[in-house]
């Protein structure tokens, strides 16, 4: 496994309560590593049903390469359809690429890496295939990532996505509202910004759809305790830095009980967003002005399904 270097400041301006810090990130999932398996079910399902979108789609890459590969699940699966292909996964928290490491079997072939999905360690018009399984939602913007992925993708290599979406943890959103007007749960793009931000990225014939999933738990602090578990902390910059303290928890659990199904389970909802998009000959330029480069929204097709 190799650690490449990537910049260390903060992502955000300081104006920005949903702003989020690569290094608090990285230091998130890093410490999650060993309790990533064991609370990633959503994350494991929706990495099925994305590679599932591959039987439709007639490729034979010679490299791939998987952003966010967390421990490796998506990585592992991309290296059993594609045997032949060189397969690289990347997460910008090191624990993740080294528990990635230690799960490889002894003639595995994929290789990890710890990198910044915006400064990829990868020469240009490289990659045949780049997929992410819920990764893009922790980038403050995404552009600059799909322009690096506009750079390394061969002209017609493919780039295919899951995302979360703004509906996804909208009762614990809710819930906390109730309690104080500080920030609790992550921003999450539009599936039509994230589809204008592949344009301005130059990525060709971008598609995008989306599907709600549901999962139930016994109560709240069961779904805190899995959010624990695959390290997806709350660290916006709008959060409050003081300990919440046990009322303020017990207040915000009892407005989740508005929530409550006639099962007796407590839901929470999660947007998911699928994209893709192909790589091209034509590079992104600098984004310092807005009108570089634009095509109206009504352009990329959006395929929405029914819940």
């Amino acid at each position: 496994m190799t650690k490449s270097s990537s910049s260390t400041a903060p992502n955000f301006n300081d104006n920005d309560r949903y702003a989020l810090q690569k290094r608090a990130i990285a230091a998130s999932f890093s410490a999650a590593a060993a309790s990533y398996d064991a609370n990633a079910f959503l994350q494991q399902e929706v990495g099925k049903r994305l590679l599932e979108r591959l039987d439709f789609m007639k490729l034979s890459p010679q490299r791939i390469l998987d952003i966010g590969s967390g421990t490796g699940a998506c990585t592992r699966a991309l290296q059993k359809r594609y045997p032949k292909a060189r397969v690289f996964g990347v997460d910008l928290a090191f624990g993740m690429a080294a528990a990635a490491q230690r799960r490889r079997g002894w003639f595995a072939k994929e290789q990890y890496l710890c990198a910044d999905a915006e400064s990829l360690p990868f020469a240009s018009d490289s990659i045949d295939l780049v997929v992410s399984n819920l990764a893009f939602q922790w980038l403050a913007n995404p552009e600059p990532a799909f322009a690096e992925i506009q750079r390394v993708l061969k002209p017609s290599g493919l780039l295919l996505f899951a995302s979360f979406g703004p509906d996804t943890l909208k009762e614990l959103r809710a819930a906390w509202a109730q309690v104080d007007d500080r920030i609790h749960v992550n921003r999450f793009m539009d599936m039509h910004d994230v589809g204008d931000a592949m344009v301005r990225a130059r990525l060709a014939d971008p598609v995008m759809d989306m599907e709600n999933l549901v999962l139930t738990y016994k109560d709240v602090p069961v779904l805190l305790r899995e959010l624990k578990g695959i390290g997806a902390h709350n660290i916006n910059a709008g959060r409050s830095h003081a300990l919440t303290t046990p009322a303020q928890l017990k207040q915000m659990m009892a407005a989740y009980e508005s929530f409550r199904r006639n099962d007796g389970q407590v839901p929470a909802t999660w947007e998911v967003v699928y994209g893709h998009a192909w790589g091209t000959e034509v590079r992104a330029r600098p984004t310092g002005l807005a009108n570089e480069f634009a095509m109206p929204l009504s352009e990329i097709p959006i395929r929405r399904k029914q819940p």
